[in-house]
C-alpha cells in the first residue's frame, strides 16, 4: 500500500522535487526548525539536489544490500551530531526525480551502520511513494 508524501519543493525546471512522508512529516520539520544552523544545513542540501550538483559528503546512497537500492541520506553536521533524513528517491507521475524525505535519524555515532539504522534504511526502502506534482 503506498505511503502519502507532500510537495516540499521543485526546481524551476520542474525536472526535480523534495517531498516529505506525511506519517513522519511533524517530527522531520521540528527537527529542521530546531535552529538556524539545521534550517540553513537543510537548504543547502536542497539547493544541491535541485540543481543536480552532487556532494556526498552531505547527500549520498545508503546501498547497503538489494532491499535499498533507492535510499539515500542528508547528512547534517557529519563531525558533530551526525543526524541523517533518510530518503527514497523514486519518480512521479510525470517522471520528475523525486527524492522523499521519509525516516530522522539523530545522533548516528559510528561510521558503519548498526542494526538499528539498517533496520530503518531497510524500512524506508520497502516504502512505496506516488509522489503527484502540483
Amino acid at each position: 500500500m503506498p505511503r502519502n508524501c507532500e510537495q516540499i519543493k521543485v526546481s524551476k525546471d520542474r525536472t526535480r522535487a523534495i517531498f516529505i512522508d506525511v506519517e513522519n512529516k511533524k517530527e522531520i520539520l521540528e527537527y529542521l526548525r530546531r535552529s538556524e544552523k539545521h534550517r540553513k544545513k537543510f537548504e543547502y542540501i536542497i539547493g544541491l539536489i535541485l540543481e543536480n550538483i552532487r556532494n556526498t559528503e552531505v547527500y549520498d546512497k545508503e546501498d547497503i544490500n538489494d532491499k535499498c537500492k533507492d535510499v539515500t541520506a542528508m547528512k547534517f553536521f557529519k563531525n558533530g551530531s551526525n543526524d541523517r533524513i533518510y530518503c527514497k528517491e523514486v519518480r512521479s507521475d510525470l517522471g520528475c526525480y523525486v527524492v522523499i524525505m521519509g525516516i530522522l535519524h539523530e545522533k548516528k555515532k559510528t561510521q558503519k551502520n548498526s542494526a538499528r539504522e539498517i533496520a530503518r534504511i531497510n524500512a524506508i526502502g520497502s516504502y512505496e511513494y506516488l509522489p503527484t506534482l502540483k
